[in-house]
């Protein structure tokens, strides 16, 4: 009896239970910070409507429970290149805001947008709403810290579903020669987020808009697949590509831009050295040799103008036998390479080794080792030997290109020949000559190239010059030196920060970026050797091709692409989504169940309000009374 006494008294005091965020009601100012997933993937579509639809449905129920004094704090997690939002009073106005908010690249990670709108609030309280599709790949940031003291987050996960997705992760231009008629090799990266594999799966290339290339490919689930393709530019200059797949689930990944630059021209520097004759050097690459075929702009100056020379204004350098070579040289050209440049040396064979070797050390490239032979006679010291056909500088140079196993490669008869010994760290023999020196050895380093020749372009060396190999050879080296940076514009992705370097521009050129709609961007600049380097912020969120312009003068095109984490759309449950983040904020983390849209205010208020439990001790005390007639 006495204890159902107990009840009936406990019942009419009507207790609850509270959970965490019991006593945050009107007595205490509370920030509700609204975290609203706007990323990519929540444009897919679920049981419910698109995620994000979902997510500001969620969203408006949460507004519901906002009471007299407290704050709001809309924080999207694609605001890349807008100011902070700040906490507001007024519902309506973050009503308005939630209306106007449409999914857009260049989200940040979920921790980061916690720990970041958790920021923006003074109050003593602060809840972290978080409506989202809890998407694996973006919950966790390496740079997160942890939020004050007092801050709650909750997930309200939306409702999500198994997606048939194919992303394109990455396209590469693999030639490293692109000219008009001549064919260019790409790479594209798939993956298959979907269940299912994917057989015959279809891509298509698009150059300068129309469609020029298509391959098939079996995509596995979960695997990268490589799909080559070929296509052959109809016009000079920053060609704008796209890579395109099927139609799928998630549209927004299924276009991946890149640009193929052919260039206008090509500016080369002619070095000649003291005493060298170069008329066939000269004639090869005169207007009248070249036409309109081959667009290369030639500048020719003496050894001694050298030091004075801005390199970095040209393509490519060709050093005509210098006898000697400065200290502040060697330098200038070692600089030119490491950022890009291409440089082809013919020796001299008045050349001071001591200054040839500070060169090939400073390029790692190998040592100089003396001569072989005798200039102006008649007599071979060596011929052709190994020669890399494989190598792209080779394409177009030698016959039967489509059967390279019986290629053919003309033997020019050398008189006098440079002893030059690769260091083998990071070069490549691309002809070797008979005595086991190189006819012509690359150099890689840094961003450039170097190529070696073991003969100056004159007949008292050998008969190359007079030889049908000389030109193709000549124009080939000249081609793939000066494209070691320009074959294929950046990629960047929306949202991120980048830098751009950006060469063949006057140093106070006032530098823009145009892009898809419109869009006008005014980065800031700095002046670098040769170049200018822009520092690209968080705002270039729209993808497509975005043209670099010096006042009207376009003088670069880049690509922007979507995040490649944003394809992948596998959701975290609640309870791993919940940990993570517990582990990269530091706040307490609560999943929060409403079945339906409409029941989020409710449940938030009876999370806020407590659970009314007075019914369990009046039926507690009606047991005790049966248990008591029972036992009388």
């Amino acid at each position: 009896r006495m204890l159902a006494i107990a009840c009936l008294v406990l019942a009419f005091a009507q207790p609850t239970l509270t959970s965490d965020l019991g006593g945050m009601g009107a007595s205490v100012p509370t920030t509700h910070a609204l975290v609203v997933d706007n990323s990519l993937s929540m444009t897919a579509d679920g049981e419910g409507g698109s995620y994000f639809d979902q997510a500001t449905r969620t969203a408006e129920g949460v507004l519901e429970t906002v009471e007299e004094g407290d704050e709001v704090l809309l924080w999207p997690m694609a605001r890349a290149g807008q100011s902070r939002p700040d906490p507001v009073s007024n519902v309506g106005v973050v009503r308005q805001a939630l209306a106007n908010l449409e999914p857009r690249a260049g989200a940040s990670a979920l921790s980061r947008a916690i720990v970041e709108a958790a920021g923006q609030s003074d109050t003593p309280r602060t809840v972290v709403y978080v409506m989202s599709d809890l998407q694996a790949s973006t919950l966790g940031d390496s740079v997160a810290t942890d939020v004050p003291d007092g801050v709650q987050v909750q997930l309200l996960p939306v409702e999500t579903r198994t997606q048939s997705n194919v992303a394109i992760t990455d396209v590469t231009v693999t030639s490293r020669i692109a000219e008009v008629d001549q064919p260019v090799q790409l790479e594209a990266t798939l993956v298959n987020h979907g269940p299912e594999p994917l057989d015959d799966y279809v891509s298509s290339v698009y150059l300068a808009g129309d469609r020029v290339a298509q391959a098939t490919a079996t995509l596995e689930p979960g695997l990268e697949t490589t799909v080559s393709f070929t296509v052959t530019p109809q016009t000079r200059g920053w060609l704008e590509g796209a890579v395109v797949t099927e139609d799928d689930d998630v549209p927004v990944d299924d276009r991946h831009h890149f640009t193929l630059h052919v260039p206008e021209e090509r500016r080369v520097l002619l070095v000649r050295g003291e005493g060298q004759r170069t008329k066939y050097l000269d004639l090869a690459l005169s207007s009248e040799m070249i036409e309109s075929r081959i667009a290369f702009r030639t500048t020719a100056i003496e050894e001694n103008a050298l030091a004075s020379a801005e390199l970095g204004q040209y393509d490519a350098v060709l050093l005509a036998g210098p006898r000697s070579l400065s200290s502040g040289e060697v330098e200038a050209l070692t600089r030119y390479v490491d950022r890009g440049g291409g440089l082809l040396l013919f020796p001299s064979a008045q050349a001071r080794p001591e200054d040839y070797n500070a060169l090939f050390g400073a390029l790692d490239a190998g040592s100089f080792r003396g001569f072989s032979g005798a200039l102006s006679t008649d007599r071979t010291v060596a011929s052709f030997g190994r020669v890399d056909l494989e190598h792209p500088l080779f394409e177009g140079v030698f016959s039967q290109e489509r059967r390279r196993e019986d290629a053919s490669v003309e033997q020019p008869n050398i008189h006098y020949v440079m002893n030059f010994r690769p260091s083998g760290q990071s070069g490549q023999t691309l002809i070797e000559l008979s005595n086991g020196f190189p006819f012509l050895h690359e150099v890689r380093h840094g961003g450039g190239r170097l190529l070696v020749t073991a003969v100056a372009p004159t007949r008292d060396w050998s008969e190359l010059p007079v030889r049908g190999l000389f030109v193709p050879l000549l124009y080939r080296s000249v081609y793939y030196l000066s494209a070691s940076t320009s074959v294929a514009g950046e990629q960047l992705v929306a949202g991120r920060p980048a830098e751009l370097r950006v060469t063949g521009v006057a140093p106070d050129a006032s530098l823009r970026l145009r892009g898809p709609g419109g869009i006008e961007v005014t980065p800031e600049q700095r002046t670098l050797f040769g170049a200018t380097l822009l520092q690209i912020e968080e705002t270039l969120t729209e993808p497509g091709v975005y043209d670099v312009q010096a006042g009207t003068t376009q003088v670069r095109r880049v690509a922007v692409n979507v995040d490649p984490a944003e394809s992948d759309l596998q959701a975290a449950s609640s309870a791993e989504a919940s940990e993570t983040l517990r582990t990269t904020t530091g706040a307490p983390v609560q999943a929060v169940a409403a079945a339906e849209d409409e029941e989020v205010a409710e449940t938030l208020r009876t999370q806020r309000a407590g659970t009314e439990i007075w019914n369990v001790f009046l039926l507690l005390a009606l047991l005790f009374l049966a248990a008591e007639m029972l036992v009388a």
